[in-house]
């Protein structure tokens, strides 16, 4: 069933198209991530979607209902900030109680939900608190509670741990996904961390200059990657300029290196591509193992990053590639290496 489509939308605030005809199905119950660096349209989508901007063309339905032209207070949607964007004069339940309170919900019933909401984002006890003596992540519980309490269709969240610390945030994609999946509530979520959109989603939308490269699920876009953006802005990747030789062969760095290519392909030979070669699926050593096809480099230097070793290589074009996670054992910077890889775990992009 589908909750939420986006019809060909266009955005343009006088200087040029914001949005470029985007168009966009999102499932009942489903969480989607719009991904994509700053300025490349995700939050003037979601502004669209909960109704704060008016597109400039094209349609956005909800379960089916034309509501391009209605106000935010008439569609079923609801929005969690960044910035929180708490009462900070009101206790944590009567910032929770707020939405119900305005649409005169009885007394009993705003205290069972004040508290059903308290019991799901773990803040029971906290109901008397003022937000200016809670955490971050605690602030941002109450923002969440205060959004689902009136039971929307869609949860719309425009990066909500963007202000948290990386530990607190890591968390809270945890929490966050857990909330999702026990109320059943569609959410699209924006952000720019690639590892939140892989850890929490469905499936992700990465847009840029104000259309979707891909829209598919984390694993298909880390896999197969549809475009060399999708690709460098997904995972740790190295993306390398060669040219296709045949259905099984790439030419690369003056060298053939077997490669999978995508189905839908029918390059001829000679035609540019792109080699997507993830830094953890990386082998290098001095000698390989019989048999074993690999090319030869030249290590840089190594770095370390995150608790993590990568090996920087040259190739014989000039080309840098990165591994991951190797040990040193007996190269330093400057000896003849070789480099391989499984060659169906390496996306071909034409």
């Amino acid at each position: 069933m589908i909750n939420l489509r986006l019809e060909n939308i266009y955005k343009n605030f006088g200087n040029g198209d914001v949005l470029r005809g985007i168009t966009l199905d999102v499932a009942a119950g489903e969480f989607l991530t719009l991904l994509g660096p700053s300025g490349c349209g995700k939050t003037t989508t979601l502004r669209i979607i909960a109704g704060l901007e008016s597109p400039s063309s094209g349609r956005v339905l909800l379960d089916g209902q034309d509501v391009t032209h209605l106000p935010p207070e008439r569609r079923n949607v609801n929005t969690v900030f960044q910035s929180y964007a708490l009462f900070p004069h009101m206790t944590v339940a009567k910032n929770i109680a707020y939405g119900l309170r305005v649409r005169n919900a009885p007394k009993a019933e705003i205290k069972e939900k004040v508290n059903e909401m308290l019991r799901l984002v773990q803040l029971e006890g906290f109901e008397s608190r003022m937000p200016d003596s809670l955490s971050g992540g605690q602030r941002q519980r109450v923002a969440i509670a205060r959004a689902v309490v009136l039971a929307p269709q869609i949860l719309l969240l425009d990066e909500p741990l963007g202000a948290l610390d990386l530990q607190l945030r890591r968390q809270m994609q945890t929490e966050l996904k857990a909330l999702q999946e026990t109320l059943g509530i569609t959410f699209i979520y924006i952000t720019h961390d690639q590892e939140e959109a892989l850890n929490m989603s469905n499936r992700i939308a990465v847009m840029r200059d104000g259309v979707f490269e891909q829209i598919d699920t984390p694993e298909e876009i880390y896999e197969h990657p549809a475009t060399r953006f999708a690709a460098g802005f997904i995972g740790q990747t190295n993306l390398l300029e060669c040219h296709i030789e045949g259905p099984m062969a790439l030419s690369l760095a003056g060298h053939m290196v077997p490669a999978q290519m995508p189905g839908h392909t029918e390059a001829l030979p000679g035609t540019s591509a792109a080699l997507c070669l993830r830094m953890e699926r990386l082998k290098i050593a001095k000698d390989v193992p019989e048999n074993q096809w690999s090319l030869p480099a030249t290590l840089v230097e190594y770095r370390f990053a995150n608790g993590s070793l990568r090996s920087l290589m040259e190739l014989p074009d000039g080309q840098r590639i990165t591994a991951l996670n190797q040990t040193r054992k007996a190269i330093e910077p400057g000896d003849p290496v070789r480099v391989w890889w499984d060659p169906q775990l390496a996306a071909v992009i034409v």
